[in-house]
């Protein structure tokens, strides 16, 4: 069991670091990413074991595999984070028609501003809508006790908002207007 404890932190570990380095800081370790957002795995290694962070492509590999939201995407040689950059990349994404509704986690102390500015992407490139209720709870839960917001997708494509998808499931917009969110009757 402990064996298992210690393999799962060091799972949490390496995602962690994969995610600051795919996402919002790959000069820190002297990564270059594409356009597109990719790195040749090879070079990322060799990165952050320069940079006092060693781990292997099996570790990698497991952690690309095991990762529960499919933070990240592997293409022959290469990795990128699947979605969340606060660097400037071009996921090439399409444009893509939503399902009526979308979901959002978030917790109680944003609702003002929720209620005032709508959704906006803060230090990301778009705003992540959930395609289920359950999916904003885990994600509105990592920041205290969830509160989730419905979004009138439908509704705000038809208006000429873009949506898009990411490989992981995850959809993106510019904003969230407030006209187009439902909040909780308890909030």
């Amino acid at each position: 069991m402990d064996e298992r404890r210690t393999d799962e932190r060091r799972t949490v570990k390496v995602s962690k670091y994969l995610s600051k380095h795919l996402r919002h800081q790959p000069e820190r370790i002297g990564l270059t990413l594409d356009e597109a957002g990719w790195v040749e795995i090879d070079a990322l290694i060799a990165a952050a074991a320069a940079h006092g962070f060693r781990f292997t492509r099996e570790e990698l590999d497991h952690v690309v595999a095991a990762n529960d939201k499919q933070r990240f995407a592997v293409d022959g040689s290469r990795i990128r984070a699947s979605q969340g950059h606060s660097v400037e990349v071009d996921l090439g994404l399409p444009p893509a028609t939503p399902p009526a509704h979308l979901y959002h986690g978030t917790v109680a102390r944003h609702l003002d501003a929720i209620r005032a500015e709508g959704l906006r992407p803060m230090n990301r490139h778009d705003v992540h809508l959930s395609p289920d209720r359950e999916t904003a709870t885990r994600v509105g839960a990592r920041r205290g006790r969830p509160v989730i917001l419905s979004v009138d997708a439908g509704t705000m494509h038809r208006d000429g908002h873009v949506f898009h998808i990411s490989a992981n499931g995850v959809w993106l917009t510019q904003r969230v207007p407030p006209r187009y969110l439902r909040f909780p009757e308890a909030h």
